[in-house]
Formats: C-alpha cells, sequence, structure tokens
C-alpha cells in the first residue's frame, strides 16, 4: 500500500533517453523511405513515407504527453521538448519534399538527390547521438558535430545548385526545382538544429 501511495504521488520518470532515440529512429525511417523515393520514384516508397508520417506524429504526441505529466526528468524540461519539436520539423520538411514533388510532377535530379543523402547522413548521425546520450556523452557530442557538419555540405550543395538552376529560360524547371531544394535545405537546417539541442542536452548533463 506504501509503495502505491508513493507511486501515485511521485510517478516514476519516464525514460526520456530512449523516447528521443526512438523518436530519432523513426525520424531515420522517414528520411530513408523519402531518399528511395527519391532514387527510385517508387509509389511504395512514398506510401511508405506518408506511413511513417503518421506514426512519428503518434510518437510525438506521446513524447509530449508523458513530458507535460511527468513528475521530474533526468535532463533540462526545455531541452526534451526542442528535442521532441526539431525532430518532428525533419519529419515535416521530408513531408513537404514528397508532397511538392508529386504536386509540381517533379523527378529528382542529381542536386537534389545529394542534398537528400546529405539530410539521411545527418539524421543517421543524430540516431548514434540519442543513442549513446546516456551512455558516453563524449562519442555522442562527436555525432551531434557530425550531423552539423552534413548540414553545411548540404547547404553548400543547394547555393551551388540554385547557381546552375538559373540558367537558361526553362523559367518552369527553375521553379518546380527550386521549390524542392528548398524543402531539402529546410529539413537539412533542423538537422542542425536538432544537433544543437543534443549538445545542449550533454554540456548540461556534464
Amino acid at each position: 500500500m506504501f509503495s502505491k501511495l508513493i507511486d501515485r504521488i511521485f510517478p516514476k520518470t519516464p525514460d526520456f533517453f530512449q523516447l528521443l532515440y526512438v523518436q530519432c529512429k523513426q525520424v531515420s525511417l522517414t528520411v530513408d523511405n523519402l531518399v528511395l523515393y527519391m532514387n527510385t520514384n517508387d509509389i511504395h516508397a512514398g506510401r511508405m513515407l506518408k506511413k511513417d508520417e503518421h506514426e512519428a506524429d503518434r510518437i510525438r504526441m506521446q513524447n509530449l504527453n508523458l513530458l507535460n505529466q511527468a513528475f521530474s526528468t533526468p535532463m533540462d524540461r526545455e531541452d526534451i521538448y526542442r528535442a521532441i519539436a526539431t525532430l518532428d520539423r525533419i519529419v515535416t520538411f521530408s513531408k513537404s519534399t514528397y508532397h511538392e514533388m508529386k504536386v509540381l510532377d517533379v523527378v529528382a535530379d542529381d542536386a537534389s538527390r545529394s542534398m537528400a543523402i546529405e539530410l539521411q547522413n545527418g539524421v543517421t548521425a543524430l540516431v548514434e547521438g540519442f543513442r549513446l546520450l546516456a551512455l558516453d556523452s563524449e562519442q555522442a557530442i562527436n555525432y551531434a558535430a557530425k550531423a552539423r557538419h552534413s548540414e553545411r555540405r548540404a547547404e553548400k550543395m543547394y547555393r551551388i545548385a540554385l547557381g546552375r538552376l538559373f540558367q537558361g529560360e526553362d523559367y518552369l524547371k527553375m521553379f518546380k526545382h527550386r521549390e524542392l531544394y528548398r524543402h531539402l535545405s529546410n529539413a537539412t537546417d533542423r538537422v542542425h538544429s536538432t544537433a544543437n539541442v543534443l549538445q545542449d542536452i550533454i554540456v548540461k548533463l556534464n
């Protein structure tokens, strides 16, 4: 009886280390399907991407609810919220990239595929960073740095691709591909933001 009373007054703290890792893995799955779709134009990959989006929303809401209900947290509460939100924004812009391709009837070119691969590399680094967060913070912070480097490479690709795109007189192609590049650039920007949150968490834990 006493134990049950204590649990009611001071409920057990959710394992936010694991929860953020699981959310990040779901983001990685979404990005993997985006890359697959851009490389193959496979309808099944597009359907899986939309399915991934619904699962990502479910995990995001679960994590937010647990955060709101938690009596205490193993790391700064605001940092957990920021991590949940920035991870979700990667999914949002990945979804937007897919929908823009469908609406504009545009096929990925070499530049957009290269940017998508850097997005994938950055998210893969984030997955490792969150996996190691509670185990080896020194290694985790290295993966946060790797994620930021991926964003910088993608941003450089973005600028070069725009410069090449706005040549000639095929203005419809310019418009379509610029939209595609922009959404990918926004997605990689959120990778950078998430890496910054991950680093903030590590610094405060140490």
